[in-house]
């Protein structure tokens, strides 16, 4: 399976997706890896969006994830994350690919 986030500003992951802990901790990581305040010159959208297309940039927008017996085939304590890295973002699209042989 195929998953494409169609938006510059927002990412997706595997990651940790038992412990709530996990998600406090990523977010707080990238704002400090990529902070608001920082002198952007792209401006035009606010100031969380620069820092938006650089999280993206660093995390990516799309994953490859086999499926197993009809199973999404992840680890244990896996899940799929969109990130979103706008304060007030508007809708999202995430694009789903499926291929293989029907059985």
């Amino acid at each position: 399976m195929y998953l494409k986030v169609q938006h510059t500003s927002a990412s997706l992951c595997l990651n940790e997706n038992a412990d709530p802990d996990v998600r406090v901790d990523m977010e707080m990581g990238l704002n400090k890896l990529v902070p608001e305040n920082w002198p952007y010159t792209h401006t035009a959208e606010g100031p969380d969006d620069m820092p938006g297309h650089i999280k993206n940039a660093i995390i990516g927008s799309s994953l490859n994830i086999p499926i197993t017996n009809g199973k999404l085939n992840l680890g244990t304590w896996q899940g799929i994350w969109l990130l979103e890295h706008r304060d007030y973002a508007s809708g999202r699209r995430v694009v789903v690919t499926l291929q293989g042989e029907k059985k």
